[in-house]
């Protein structure tokens, strides 16, 4: 994990979450922001799962427990495609709200990841 790249991601699914649950909230239904902005939630999550494969190679390994940062990136990587089924599926505004939570629940699920990458002592 990289740590500049896990702020990156925080904010930008911080960001999407709060849009997509504001525009919910107002009631609007899904449309290409908000489908696009936890599309890209997930291009990220993807891209991380390459980086956290690839960074023990480099030195760069987990402070805490690997199996349960594993556990909670390949989670986090499911959510996002599941809510952008359930806005597809169901169009009114609560798809909208539920496409924000998806992205602010992967926000939290990343700083957790971070803590266990950087800050835990195993």
């Amino acid at each position: 994990m990289i740590e500049w790249f896990a702020y990156a991601q925080i904010v930008v699914a911080l960001v999407a979450g709060l849009l997509a649950l504001v525009l919910g909230l107002a009631g609007k239904r899904p449309a290409d922001i908000t489908m696009g902005a936890t599309a890209l939630v997930e291009v990220l999550l993807l891209a991380q799962i390459v980086v956290a494969a690839l960074a023990p190679a480099f030195g760069n390994t987990a402070s805490g427990s690997t199996l349960e940062f594993w556990v909670y990136l390949v989670t986090a990587a499911l959510i996002p495609p599941l809510a952008i089924v359930w806005g597809l599926v169901d169009r009114t505004r609560w798809s909208t709200a539920v496409l924000g939570v998806a992205s602010l629940a992967v926000a939290v699920m990343l700083y957790r990841m971070y803590q266990i990458w950087f800050v835990q002592v195993a």
